[in-house]
């Protein structure tokens, strides 16, 4: 059977990004990144809300001790949001300074508890000059590897053993092997994208060990096998592709944000859902997102 994408919220993101799925609320976060704003649906009953924080924002990561670590355009902060739109907003490590060109981009926390998110720079061609940092509890954040173009979804392995991270100018999604220290060795490539395939994007695994990709300028999400091999390709409605995280009452709603980041009038009449947020209902069995244990 052939699954298709349905539009969720037509929220028109100029770079919808960084979708994770709260199992407490019950409902969908993510961003658009330039806006600086943070949206969330509840499907069960079509809640929508949104907050305005006061730079970029490119990721949410669950904490343990409740609330939210955000990844913003200078560094990582503990984020509350309210129900009536305000948000609180703590400052943990500053990374970049303020006049830099530089910022954070796609996260995700590890089963024990620690960060792992990269950085790129705002250039529509950027600079390899992106990093992949890992945060542990009580230890400032660590550069462990550079020369990224758009450092973009890691995802992590459900048995913890392997950390997947893209390069996306490169086209090419580099595995590692994460021992249970934290430490990264082993860095090699496991897939480089063809040129009309796009480039590869957000990512996350399913309780299978399959992994789905968002494909930017591809106008997909696919799904692969271990060796990368492609299992299913789900079409959608806007070329630009951004991000992928399972959800739903039980982990098997696929949820896909895109972008219309730098497309004119012309380009979007074909394409007038781009910057939506998407669902594929019944994609397959997904994990709760790991939390920071900070």
């Amino acid at each position: 059977m052939s699954l298709g994408a349905k539009l969720a919220w037509d929220c028109a993101c100029d770079l919808g990004e960084g979708a994770v799925w709260s199992v407490a609320q019950q409902a969908l976060f993510f961003v658009d990144i330039h806006a600086g704003t943070v949206r969330m649906l509840a499907p069960q009953d079509g809640t929508r809300a949104q907050w305005v924080l006061p730079q970029r924002v490119g990721w949410l990561v669950p904490r343990r001790a409740g609330g939210w670590i955000a990844g913003l355009q200078q560094g990582v902060v503990a984020l509350a949001l309210a129900p009536d739109g305000r948000s609180e907003i703590t400052w943990l490590h500053r990374l970049h300074p303020e006049d830099s060109e530089l910022r954070l981009n796609d996260g995700k926390a590890d089963r024990w508890g620690r960060l792992w998110f990269g950085s790129m720079h705002n250039r529509m061609v950027p600079p390899a000059q992106g990093c992949l940092y890992r945060w542990q509890a009580g230890e400032a954040p660590a550069v462990v590897d550079t020369g990224y173009g758009v450092a973009n979804g890691p995802a992590i392995s459900p048995d913890g053993s392997r950390l997947y991270h893209t390069d996306s100018p490169r086209r090419t999604i580099y595995v590692f092997d994460l021992a249970p220290d934290g430490a990264l060795t082993n860095k090699r490539v496991w897939l480089t994208f063809e040129r009309d395939e796009g480039f590869p994007d957000g990512m996350n695994f399913d309780a299978d060990g399959h992994l789905w990709i968002a494909h930017w300028g591809g106008a997909c999400v696919t799904q692969r096998d271990a060796q990368g091999r492609v299992l299913q390709r789900i079409a959608l409605p806007a070329a630009q592709v951004s991000n992928v995280a399972f959800g739903g009452a039980r982990m098997q709603d696929l949820y896909i944000t895109t972008a219309r980041n730098g497309l004119d009038a012309d380009a979007l009449a074909p394409t007038p859902a781009a910057g939506g947020l998407f669902v594929v209902h019944g994609a397959g069995q997904g994990l709760a997102p790991q939390a920071f244990a900070g």
